[in-house]
């Protein structure tokens, strides 16, 4: 069992930065690849990045790419999303997941454990 619990969510103009965090209980977190997600009102989920276990790999969504990055600090059981150059577009609910397996990969239905959720918005 993995809890995560996502912070760093808030209200933000165009153009601004956040970065997310995403902490994670238990001793094997250096064992699971992790995802970033997100939810807007009335869509589905989608994936946004995601890391493998070492830190080695990341695959981004192409609406992030070159403005988002993932990172993670295994000593410190956590999962960065850095956020810059951000768009109303990115107004969403973001979740962290995690997936008991070296590779990382954009399907949400194969994480196991599923973050709470931070609220995103970005006002134009």
């Amino acid at each position: 069992q993995v809890q995560l619990v996502e912070s760093g969510g808030g209200l933000v103009q165009a153009g601004g930065s956040l970065r997310l965090s995403c902490a994670a209980s238990g001793r094997t977190f250096s064992r699971y690849a992790m995802g970033w997600f997100r939810q807007a009102p009335g869509k589905e989920r989608e994936f946004v990045a995601t890391i493998s276990w070492s830190g080695g790999n990341t695959y981004y969504a192409d609406s992030v790419k070159g403005r988002f990055t993932i990172s993670r600090d295994n000593a410190k059981n956590t999962v960065y999303l850095q956020m810059n150059s951000l768009k109303s577009e990115d107004t969403a609910v973001y979740y962290c997941a995690s997936r008991w397996a070296a590779g990382n990969t954009l399907n949400k239905y194969e994480y196991d454990f599923w973050g709470q959720g931070t609220q995103v918005t970005v006002s134009s």
